[in-house]
């Protein structure tokens, strides 16, 4: 089982904006980690420092430890191009590759020096059918990805990151742009994944992240104030999650 866990974390932007602070956050294997609170609040920063995106931010100071079954990704001396195979991520909006369905899914494969067709072949199929989209596209392979619905470009999008087998999956307001029917497919897709993967997720709103939960963790302005299970949506320990989650701010 991934363990994860984040000492001391502290993220501060070039612009003096101080995105993290001092978090501290033991996350669970193989279930939905849901990071909820409103904008502004660090939560796509710990994200994008997990898979070290925010190397190409700018970022002025990252202190303290992520470790990943025990490594730090932080670590200058780690294998970036390795991590982000490991720790896949989606974003709000899904970009699919201007390429056909096929050639998204087997691109980070091929890229890792993957030549074999017959594994490649068998390893799009089996990353659609997780991705709940094999049914959908499996006669349609070289089509372009762009002639796909928004949800089904989400579901593709999530399918080119399970083509590597990562151990961790971060999704970052993942159906923000989507429709409540697509919403509600890739929410009950991300329940069976956690079968077989840890699943770090930050929701578009305080709904969403109270269905998906097995743990949750609120930030507000950089702070790290509550962790819990289902049960902080109902009953929070801190005054500000209670105030959030009852839509006073944010």
């Amino acid at each position: 089982m991934t363990e994860i866990l984040v000492e001391n974390l502290n993220v501060c932007y070039s612009d003096g904006a101080e995105s993290l602070r001092n978090i501290n956050l033991e996350l669970r294997g193989n279930a939905v980690n849901v990071l909820f609170g409103p904008s502004g609040g660090g939560k796509s920063t710990l994200l994008r420092t997990m898979n070290r995106l925010n190397d190409l931010a700018d970022v002025e100071t990252v202190s303290g430890k992520i470790l990943l079954n025990g490594q730090d990704v932080l670590d200058p001396k780690i294998d970036v191009i390795e991590l982000r195979r490991r720790v896949g991520i989606l974003f709000s909006r899904p970009i699919p590759l201007p390429l056909s369905i096929y050639e998204n899914v087997s691109y980070g494969l091929k890229m890792a020096g993957q030549r074999k067709k017959a594994f490649v072949d068998e390893r799009v199929e089996w990353a659609l059918r997780m991705a709940v989209l094999w049914d959908e596209v499996k006669d349609r392979l070289y089509i372009p990805a762009s002639e796909l619905s928004g949800g089904q470009k989400q579901r593709l999008c999530l399918a080119r990151t399970l083509a590597l087998k990562p151990e961790v999956i971060l999704l970052d307001e993942p159906t923000s742009a989507l429709d409540p029917v697509s919403t509600a497919r890739i929410e009950s897709l991300l329940q069976d994944l956690k079968k077989d993967f840890t699943i770090i997720l930050a929701p578009h709103n305080t709904q969403q992240a109270a269905r998906m939960a097995d743990l949750a963790a609120f930030f507000l302005r950089g702070e790290l104030v509550e962790v819990g299970d289902k049960e902080i949506f109902t009953h929070p320990h801190d005054r500000r999650t209670q105030e959030y989650i009852e839509g006073r701010f944010g």
